[in-house]
């Protein structure tokens, strides 16, 4: 091994989580475009579909986003009326994030979208399923 093959672009295993995230990213933009909603916005109704109802915090776990990031999608998200949000009378600390009825009605809307994802990739089923579960495996490790 040469002195600084370490430092080559092909050797970086976060190029290659990087280059296919954004690759990823943007298949689903035409997809979502119609409903007026971005990646994050999607993946965030993805949690909100799933629990309806969900502590900020919990949501950001959830989402591996911090609250500068979470926010602001939350924001948009209320502003078209797909979620709420509130505070807790007792602790006005604690949000939560509630699903509201049009954001019931958009999961209808959009339950086609995984599977158009899907068609786009030409290779064995089996080989997303395991790269998926590494990726887990991974993101429940501390890269810290």
């Amino acid at each position: 091994m040469e002195k600084y093959d370490a430092l080559k672009l092909e050797n970086q295993f976060c190029f290659s989580l990087y280059a296919l995230s954004r690759e990823v990213i943007k298949m689903y933009k035409p997809l979502l475009e119609p409903y007026d909603l971005t990646y994050t916005q999607y993946i965030t109704m993805l949690v909100m579909w799933e629990e309806e109802k969900i502590l900020f915090k919990e949501l950001g776990k959830k989402l591996y986003l911090d609250s500068g990031t979470l926010t602001p999608v939350l924001k948009k998200l209320d502003s078209k009326g797909l979620i709420t949000k509130y505070r807790n009378k007792e602790d006005d600390r604690v949000v939560t994030v509630e699903l509201t009825e049009k954001g019931r009605e958009l999961k209808e809307k959009v339950k086609d979208i995984p599977e158009k994802i899907y068609c786009n990739y030409n290779g064995e089923e089996e080989t997303l399923r395991v790269v998926k579960k590494h990726l887990d495996e991974i993101l429940k490790t501390d890269l810290k």
